[in-house]
């Protein structure tokens, strides 16, 4: 779509309020589904005009594509709650943890025969013969690689949490892998999916803000999250896990490629562990937040309070719908868990609260990223200069202002108030990845997927010039 076509396409209806920040004032809307607009489809669903229109998440497959679920945690049973919502699309057959009582809750709720019940992820491969037609694999960040290549080798179809594997080479070995198999591997970027960076993308693409000039993207980390998940909990240690610019930032290293849709020739990184370190706890703090700690009321990290009063972040205690305080607490106590009861001055974490890197793409395109630790809460912040125009958006809207008419326009699609994407997760990304990543399967084409292994492989090689070269001081070539 050509930048005249795009003024002349959008929709463009008067908004009912002021935008807030230094756009605010005249603004029109390019997508609301609550004004008046196009009519909707035979499925309900009312498409942005100009823009990519929102499919139905009810995948278009010819049967119901058999799945194992590796991996049983937040994520796999994220991903294992389309097949309830969509069984014409998606069946869950197989399960496998290490924990017992999450492959029993998955199994149970998805009638889950007890021969198809799994431990380890090895047991699923340990018969040597294709049990479904494909499997997601959503284990920690360094157990991705060995079920990832196992697969393969015997014949499934992927579903792969990010990131990818830990190092370079694992991600070199899958990517080679897919390409010798010739199997249809879908990587959990699950922001290309969500209704708000389509868009976001669409515009750029047009040509709405002429030649893209300069981007600069923010990814807040809410403070309890980071406590939560960099610093007590399973992405606490690189050497554990991933680098936190793999482990967390994939995503946005992603979308910064994607939405530039030019390479990217180098990156120069800084950034370290500034907070959460032993030096700096108050004095008479405990090791654990639950053995009666005198700062309790002057420190926003308390494990207590988090997550026995606030109720954040509750899912890796496994409660199965029992969120009384008490109970939250005996499990803050229970050796299986309490490692989330530690002071956070007091774990064994070594992840950087602060990151920042700056980018140059070809034909001369910079982007600057930035990764804060200390937020209020979580939403990407994206600004796309471009010369004839600007974006500004906040991950669940953005304005455009075109140079010469001088008004800005708002994109504004509430994804919760279209029906099946409502908490479908990451802004509708979630649901409409599987949706996609089943109808490659089913077609066989890893062209139908926007993540697919090759585009992935991309970023990731991003992160890991941005890890050495915030380890060296010195700017790093992508390779």
């Amino acid at each position: 779509m050509k930048r005249r076509d795009f003024l002349k396409g959008v929709t463009l209806l008067a908004a009912g309020g002021a935008l807030a920040g230094p756009m605010a004032g005249a603004a029109e809307i390019i997508s609301s589904p609550s004004a008046a607009g196009p009519a909707p489809d035979d499925k309900g669903i009312e498409p942005i005009k100009g823009l990519t229109p929102i499919r139905p998440l009810d995948p278009e497959v010819s049967r119901p594509i058999s799945v194992i679920i590796i991996g049983c945690g937040n994520r796999g049973r994220t991903y294992a709650g389309f097949a309830k919502k969509f069984p014409a699309g998606m069946k869950v057959v197989g399960v496998s943890d290490i924990l017992e009582h999450r492959t029993k809750y998955l199994g149970d709720q998805h009638n889950v025969t007890a021969e198809m019940r799994f431990g380890h992820f090895r047991e699923v491969f340990a018969s040597g013969k294709k049990l479904a037609d494909a499997v997601v694999i959503a284990t920690p960040d360094d157990r991705h690689y060995e079920p990832c290549m196992k697969a393969l080798e015997l014949g499934y179809d992927v579903l792969l949490e990010k990131p990818v594997a830990p190092t370079k080479k694992e991600c070199e070995n899958i990517r080679d892998m897919v390409k010798k198999t010739g199997r249809v591997v879908a990587l959990c970027h699950v922001l290309r999916y969500a209704p708000y960076f389509m868009a976001l993308r669409e515009v750029v693409k047009s040509g709405a803000i002429g030649d893209v000039i300069n981007v600069q993207h923010m990814e807040p980390i809410q403070y309890a999250h980071m406590a939560h998940s960099y610093v007590r909990g399973n992405w606490r240690r690189e050497d554990e896990t991933t680098p936190i610019i793999l482990a967390k930032s994939c995503h946005d290293l992603d979308i910064l490629r994607w939405i530039i849709d030019k390479p990217c020739k180098y990156i120069d990184a800084a950034g370290s562990l500034s907070f959460f370190r032993e030096e700096n706890a108050p004095k008479d703090a405990p090791k654990y937040c639950t053995d009666g700690c005198p700062h309790q009321k002057e420190c926003p990290y308390d494990a207590v309070e988090i997550y026995t009063h606030l109720k954040q972040h509750t899912g890796v205690f496994d409660l199965q719908g029992n969120k009384d305080p008490d109970f939250i607490l005996s499990r803050l106590k229970d050796p299986r868990y309490n490692s989330y009861a530690r002071c956070v001055f007091h774990c064994d974490n070594d992840q950087p609260d602060h990151y920042v890197a700056i980018m140059g793409f070809e034909d001369g395109i910079t982007a600057s990223f930035s990764m804060d630790a200390f937020a209020p809460k979580g939403g990407r912040r994206t600004r796309i200069m471009g010369t004839m125009g600007y974006i500004e958006g906040d991950s669940k809207s953005f304005t455009v202002t075109d140079f010469l008419t001088r008004t800005p326009k708002l994109w504004n699609h509430e994804v919760a108030e279209i029906g099946e994407y409502a908490n479908s997760g990451h802004g509708g990304g979630d649901y409409r990845l599987v949706r996609d990543w089943l109808e490659a399967v089913d077609r066989h084409d890893p062209d139908h997927l926007s993540s697919s292994i090759d585009v992935a492989f991309e970023s990731h090689m991003m992160g890991f010039a941005a890890e050495r070269s915030r380890r060296t001081g010195k700017k790093e070539k992508i390779k």
